[in-house]
């Protein structure tokens, strides 16, 4: 058997200036969602969360982006993700019907720290389904963090880049 000896050489890579190591990334899609505002008073209570997109992602039309959503419109690109596209969509935060039920104590679904709760659970859904390539490439994404309103009619189609 002969002796195999490793290599251990090191591989050399270009310097790395500042520019390099302190300037924008490559590729990067940022998402937040805040802001949450509850609009109307009695069974037409609810609220809107503020999602702001930043990316250079050749894909998105827009670099940067802010609308409203709501939480039936995180239900509605759910829905379509899961019927248009071949991507495992993750779970968006309960409905939370118990906090639904009158004469509770607090404020229910428009309690703080509900709200507070849902808001990290929506920007965690977003930022997973954004962030997956497939995913990126659907339409009725791109209409949901870039467009003013949601077009619940529109057809399906992919995205094809520039």
């Amino acid at each position: 058997m002969a002796d195999t000896i490793a290599d251990t050489r090191r591989l050399f890579s270009k310097p790395q200036n500042l520019n390099d190591a302190y300037g924008p990334p490559s590729n990067f899609l940022e998402i937040d969602v805040s802001n949450p505002e509850t609009i109307g008073v009695g069974r037409t209570r609810f609220t809107t969360y503020e999602i702001r997109l930043k990316t250079n992602l050749p894909i998105f039309k827009l670099k940067e982006s802010r609308v409203r959503r709501r939480y039936s419109d995180f239900e509605w690109l759910r829905g379509e993700l899961e019927r248009d596209s071949k991507v495992v969509v993750p779970p968006l935060p309960g409905k939370a019907l118990f906090r639904q039920l009158p004469f509770r104590g607090d404020d229910g679904i428009f309690d703080d720290s509900f709200i507070e709760e849902r808001r990290a659970g929506l920007e965690q859904f977003l930022n997973k389904v954004a962030g997956h390539p497939l995913a990126q490439n659907e339409r009725c994404l791109h209409m949901f963090l870039q467009d003013e309103s949601v077009d619940k009619t529109y057809t399906p189609s992919k995205i094809r880049q520039a």
